[in-house]
């Protein structure tokens, strides 16, 4: 292990921990849909505010904590996160109505804004980038783990708890990681930058450079493609299926053991086809295997679907995450806030068109259109990474 990697090693359990509780908030609702609808009396289709009100403010808030971690630390923002993600998520479980519930999922969607992209930077920080992406991975399993967990245990909640009980359990872990990171923290290397916390002449340069532009437009196409049809493809199993919630959750939990199968595959891979060969292959195999499932019309196919979704995505978006850790060095976390920004804010729109699509057409004339759409993606952003090196 190299000199940098050992200087990471030591927070980064906690930032997979981190990581860990922003990705379950994000997708624990995605079994859950199903049974919110029936509890508040709306169509599955209406709960798109539900998913958005957690994914937009967690985007739109990357404009504010990015700039804070650089000026005052990450570490220091990503506990500050912490607390207000245990509070809001917590909050949540009290909900007595829709509108009631997208705001508390918006506080704690503003809240984890904190985590995920200011963890990565912290790691920028501190990993060269000919071993960054392979350090990102070994991050990554936090995000992974949550996409494992998240749908057994959504599910199995869903079917025998209730809904509320998943937001309980998310508030508890959050409450015993704050208090871990805090009392691990201190003497742990955590850079700052002086001056002025808000430099707009930061954007002004990723605006202006080709590969920043570049990145940042792949980010919002990603979130609005790749991520959009997700939370759909569990009340498409309840509904088509006649699947118990818990079983849908097992389904789920597919894609974050493909997710797991990258981040063991991660350096091969990249060092065989390079990050143009891994975009491409990522992007086609989610497509194909997304058609195939609803095209077939059998339920067992979505257990093989879920593992290639979970590989192919995790291939795929992990070359724009190392690109977007080097976007602008100077300030990272500003950098990767903004990547996550245009992320989420394309998940939000994703969210609302799919759903749109699942409401005129039907759920499988959505996703196939959606599987469509991936594939001119794919190709346009192979095509990007082959010609502006990392």
């Amino acid at each position: 292990m190299s000199q940098t990697e050992e200087r990471i090693a030591l927070p980064l359990g906690l930032l997979a921990a981190a990581a860990f509780l922003s990705s379950a908030g994000a997708r624990i609702v995605d079994p859950l849909l199903h049974a919110i609808a029936t509890d508040f009396s709306v169509a599955v289709p209406d709960l798109w505010v539900v998913i958005a009100a957690f994914t937009l403010p967690y985007g739109l808030n990357q404009l504010v904590l990015g700039p804070v971690g650089d000026r005052f630390g990450k570490l220091r923002v990503m506990l500050g996160a912490l607390v207000g993600y245990a509070l809001f998520t917590g909050a949540c479980a009290l909900a007595s109505d829709l509108a009631g519930l997208a705001v508390l999922r918006a506080c704690a969607g503003a809240a984890s804004a904190g985590l995920i992209p200011v963890g990565m930077a912290y790691i920028g920080d501190a990993v060269p980038y000919e071993q960054r992406q392979v350090t990102l991975s070994k991050f990554l399993t936090g995000i992974v783990l949550a996409q494992t967990l998240a749908g057994p245990v959504g599910g199995v909640f869903g079917q025998y708890v209730g809904w509320r009980g998943v937001f309980l359990v998310l508030a508890t872990l959050a409450v015993l990681v704050s208090v871990a990171f805090a009392a691990r923290i201190r003497g742990l290397p955590d850079r700052r930058s002086p001056g002025r916390m808000f430099k707009p002449e930061n954007y002004v340069r990723m605006a202006s450079h080709r590969t920043g532009r570049l990145v940042l437009l792949a980010a919002l196409l990603d979130g609005a493609l790749f991520v959009g049809c997700f939370p759909y493809l569990a009340p498409y199993l309840h509904e088509h299926f006649d699947l118990s919630y818990a079983q849908v959750g097992l389904i789920l939990a597919c894609f974050g053991l493909g997710a797991w199968s990258y981040t063991r595959l991660a350096r091969p891979l990249l060092a065989r086809w390079g990050e143009g060969g891994l975009v491409l292959a990522g992007g086609l195999l989610m497509a194909a295997a997304l058609a195939i499932a609803v095209g077939s019309g059998r339920w067992w196919l979505f257990v093989p679907v879920e593992l290639a979704l979970g590989l192919g995505f995790f291939m795929l978006h992990s070359v724009l995450q190392a690109r977007a850790t080097e976007m602008l060095p100077q300030a990272r976390a500003t950098a990767v806030a903004t990547f996550a920004c245009l992320l989420f804010l394309g998940q939000s729109v994703g969210a609302l068109l799919v759903g749109a699509a699942i409401a005129r057409f039907g759920y499988p004339t959505a996703f196939l259109l959606d599987s469509g759409c991936i594939v001119l993606l794919t190709l346009w952003l192979a095509q990007v990474m082959r010609r502006e090196p990392g």
